[in-house]
């Protein structure tokens, strides 16, 4: 693989920081793949302004793959059924609310809709596997449990479409000290959630890229 290849972990909200890391840190070009794990809303302040940015640069022709987490699709259930709109609101969904300008998930506009709609559970790029959280590891075939992919992370996996992966996941958050750890130790499970809407707690509180040809990370 030459070109480069990048993944970033869980955002939910935190527009300023993936900002400075798409375009500082990172320095983005049309030839780059980047491969975004899911959670872009709830929690941060800025959740409208993270999924326009996305929209955006897939519009401008950046190689842009956005994966589904666990709260676009607590957002999907409370917009498809009332009764699921506590669960999301207690997760966070009153910051996503505020961000988009509405009172109602019934009123967002269906341009955002249809983005949530269409994000990819998995995305499997030669010997990795990128995934918001992780796989079902009893199943045969781990690709048709898609609940797993949103709520459930492993730190290895013993399935025989999974062992000879590198699989890159977020949904889970560590410390910075802990990913840098992990990271140097090149496992075959590559956790990048540091936790970036978690400023308050110490070695949390960073937005984390992980590059796959280098195996390098960067911080924001």
């Amino acid at each position: 693989m030459s070109k480069r290849i990048f993944a970033i972990g869980d955002i939910h909200g935190c527009f300023d920081s993936l900002k400075e890391l798409v375009e500082n840190k990172i320095q983005l070009q049309k030839s780059d793949k980047l491969i975004l794990l899911g959670d872009y809303i709830d929690r941060g302040d800025k959740s409208k302004e993270v999924v326009d940015y996305i929209i955006e640069l897939q519009e401008k022709g950046f190689d842009i793959i956005p994966l589904m987490g666990n709260h676009e699709a607590m957002l999907l259930d409370a917009f498809e059924n009332k009764k699921n709109v506590s669960k999301w609101i207690q997760n966070g969904g009153n910051e996503t609310l505020k961000s988009f300008e509405i009172t109602s998930i019934k009123n967002i506009n269906p341009k955002y809709l249809k983005f949530f709609k269409e994000l990819k559970y998995y995305y499997s790029l030669g010997e990795y596997l990128f995934v918001h959280a992780g796989f079902n590891d009893n199943v045969v075939n781990p690709f048709t449990d898609f609940y797993s992919m949103l709520w459930k992370c492993k730190e290895s996996y013993n399935n025989p479409l999974l062992t000879d992966k590198t699989i890159v996941h977020g949904h889970n958050p560590i410390s910075v000290s802990k990913c840098n750890d992990r990271i140097q130790s090149k496992p075959r499970v590559i956790n990048i959630d540091t936790g970036c809407v978690y400023h308050d707690k110490d070695d949390f509180g960073r937005l984390t890229a992980y590059e796959c040809n280098t195996g390098r990370i960067l911080f924001v």
